[in-house]
């Protein structure tokens, strides 16, 4: 499994042709405290760079973008109820959906662990 990442702070864990997409820690910092969260239906399909979701916090509203193209194949029901995972699990309990790859060739665009590490120095 491996994980990549865009500059705008989204990270997507891939294994085989599905990708977990989430936000990074350093991004769920910048937000301050999570209090909403609106997800995607279900069989959305979406392009690299297409609104996902949108996470209201104390401090602002905020895009999350798909960081590939696809199908949205699970929405993660848990954060409708306990928003705050996004802070307390950015890279575990907090993800936000599940991605049926169109394109696996679209990942070797993105930054690996160490030039996301570089980017947010």
């Amino acid at each position: 499994m491996s994980t990549r990442f865009t500059k705008d702070h989204e990270w997507i864990r891939v294994d085989g042709e599905e990708g977990v997409v989430g936000i990074t820690a350093y991004a769920a910092e910048q937000l301050g405290d999570v209090v909403f969260v609106e997800l995607p239906e279900v069989g959305k399909t979406v392009s690299a760079g297409d609104e996902l979701a949108v996470v209201e916090s104390v401090k602002a509203a905020s895009e999350v973008y798909a960081p590939v193209s696809g199908e949205v194949i699970a929405v993660n029901e848990l954060l409708e109820g306990e928003p705050a995972k996004v802070n307390e699990a950015p890279d575990g309990e907090g993800w936000f959906v599940k991605i049926k790859l169109s394109d696996k060739t679209q990942l070797d665009a993105m930054m690996d662990d160490a030039a996301y590490a570089e980017h947010i120095k």
